[in-house]
């Protein structure tokens, strides 16, 4: 039985393991067998996390986290939850691989996942031409013709990083404007191997065994063209990986797991949410390990109420928002 098991290794995760563990609570996480270190695991140049002036690869972060994690004390464990029981005083986690371990809390750090468009064609040649991650599939794309639908920084990024390879990049977007960052933007409309389709909704992808194409609509006047490609990169988005607290957590408007104000507590006692799977609006790995620090103190003052841990050394109640120890899971 652990004080606090920790499910998901994105910069939320770790960042509570680190917190917790240097709080001597001894965390095990549960990271994922195939998705251990979230989303920046697929990202290039993470140029806006603090600390790194020269900017850092996404894997490379994430590893420096985990390492962090672990050299106070923290368990990293390459498997997937299955199913949660989250009521009563002690939590239980079933884990893929038939174990099953217990925790008087859980941090609740899952992420989210990319977004589908939902059309025909798009499950059927996934693997096969459309891909959801530029850094693992970009290479198999050199100097073939591909897209990415999108318009935030997301797709700006994986446009730019897959002119590395490819010898035409169109971005498909359904307006005439882009959501993406001014930096974002200026970078992609520099590059000549970048060319924008505006106002245009892909409604089939093309192809047998692999792609050959997609089926655009014009958003303004409905006319409809075929588009020749070799291969499809869809960056539309993410949504919170909640399916395992279904009927179990409070869940808000957006899909994203229910926390009380300023703090990580859900609305199960015991149980507290950190990162993309509480937050629709920023999704920053900086905020995400915010989120994952005030996930971990938040159990420390739910654990001390318990008699179980001692209080933080900074005092997580006068933070504004917070709870203090003695109202935590009351």
């Amino acid at each position: 039985m652990r004080q606090v098991i920790i499910i998901g290794s994105g910069p939320a995760g770790y960042t509570a393991a680190i917190y917790a563990a240097r709080a001597n609570l001894e965390p095990l996480v549960v990271a994922s067998s195939v998705e251990a270190g979230g989303e920046l695991m697929n990202t290039t140049d993470v140029e806006n996390f603090p600390g790194f002036p020269e900017g850092i690869m996404g894997p490379d972060l994430m590893t420096k986290m985990q390492e962090q994690a672990e050299r106070f004390g923290a368990e990293v464990l390459y498997d997937d939850v299955v199913s949660l029981d989250l009521d009563g005083d002690l939590k239980t986690v079933t884990l893929g691989s038939g174990a099953v371990h217990q925790a008087e809390s859980i941090v609740f750090a899952t992420g989210s996942a990319p977004r589908k468009i939902g059309i025909e064609g798009e499950s059927r040649l996934s693997g096969r031409g459309v891909s959801y991650c530029a850094t693992c599939d970009g290479f198999f794309f050199r100097e073939k013709v591909i897209a990415v639908v999108g318009g935030g920084d997301s797709a700006m990024e994986e446009a730019t990083f897959l002119t590395k390879f490819a010898s035409k990049v169109y971005v498909i977007h359904r307006r005439d404007q882009l959501r993406a960052s001014k930096i974002m933007q200026e970078r992609a409309f520099k590059n000549d191997k970048i060319e924008f389709v505006w106002n245009s909704d892909v409604i089939d992808i093309l192809g047998d065994d692999a792609v050959t194409g997609v089926v655009l609509e014009n958003t303004v006047d409905g006319s409809r063209r075929e588009l020749p490609l070799d291969g499809v990169f869809v960056a539309i988005g993410n949504d919170p990986r909640t399916h395992l607290v279904h009927d179990k957590l409070k869940l808000t408007p957006e899909g994203t797991v229910w926390v009380d104000g300023r703090s990580s507590r859900t609305s199960v006692p015991g149980v507290f949410a950190a990162g993309d799977v509480i937050d629709p609006t920023y999704r920053q790995a900086v905020t995400a390990a915010g989120s994952g620090t005030v996930a971990a103190l938040d159990v420390e003052h739910f654990l001390a109420a318990r008699g179980e841990a001692s209080l933080p050394e900074t005092d997580a109640a006068q933070i504004d928002g917070l709870p203090d120890a003695a109202t935590v899971g009351a």
